[in-house]
């Protein structure tokens, strides 16, 4: 097995908007972006466990073969900026994706 971000060729998170957070997952060649999309390890219950969201907080995962990415956007809790908001940018979101084991 291999962690996701030993397989991406890219993971990265960022604002899609001041409510928004957009994951994206690209990879170099087709056999491994299939290789994890087959995998199911990227299902909707699972990123919900991952960043603690509610029901209804997840607004979907993407697969786009075409361009060998999955993107992922889902509900802010704090809006970018507000008081108490710890990561402006959204650059820091990713992390609980990269250690994921893919088999």
């Amino acid at each position: 097995m291999d962690t996701l971000v030993q397989l991406a060729s890219m993971l990265r998170s960022k604002n899609s908007g001041p409510f928004l957070i957009t994951l994206d997952i690209f990879f170099d060649d087709l056999a491994t972006y299939r290789r994890v999309v087959q995998s199911n390890v990227l299902t909707e219950e699972r990123i919900r466990t991952l960043y603690n969201l509610a029901e209804g907080q997840l607004l979907g995962i993407v697969f786009f073969e075409a361009a060998l990415g999955i993107k992922i956007t889902y509900r802010r809790n704090i809006s970018s900026g507000t008081c108490g908001d710890r990561d402006v940018y959204g650059a820091q979101q990713h992390a609980p994706l990269m250690n994921l084991l893919i088999p």
